[in-house]
Order: C-alpha cells, then sequence, then structure tokens
C-alpha cells in the first residue's frame, strides 16, 4: 500500500542526500521482495560487489555506483 509522505519527511532527508558524494541517484523499492535499489550512475555498470550485513554495495573499479537494500523495511523499525 503507498504511503503518503509529509513534508516534514523530506526535509528530514533532504541533509542526508545533500551530504552524499553523489547527487544523483535514482531509487527503486521493489515491495513484494522488501528490497530497496539506489544507484548513483545510469546504467550502472558495476564490476564488483561485496555484501556488507543486508547490503551489497556495487563497485565500478574503487567508485560504489548503487547499493542494494535487502530486508529494507527493517530500517522503519530502527
Amino acid at each position: 500500500m503507498a504511503k503518503t509522505i509529509s513534508i516534514q519527511e523530506i526535509s528530514e532527508i533532504v541533509p542526508r542526500i545533500l551530504s552524499m558524494p553523489s547527487k544523483v541517484m535514482w531509487i527503486d523499492y521493489d515491495e513484494e521482495a522488501d528490497v530497496l535499489y539506489i544507484n548513483f550512475k545510469k546504467p550502472q555498470e558495476a564490476t564488483d560487489s561485496r555484501m556488507i550485513n543486508d547490503m551489497i554495495v556495487h563497485y565500478r573499479k574503487d567508485e560504489v555506483v548503487g547499493v542494494t537494500v535487502l530486508h529494507a523495511s527493517d530500517y522503519l523499525k530502527a
């Protein structure tokens, strides 16, 4: 079910987005699989991936080009 996002929630995430090295990103959430995809390059064209806890960090050489977050809804409980 879709959730309406408030201006307050958007205001809270803006500083975090602006502090990230890459200001360009594409975000997609697969609700059925509970997986969040964050890409910093399009196409991503990752050459390597590493699993860190419940996140898969995708690299192109030494640059992070994306992150896949498994069990993403668990972060709502934090």
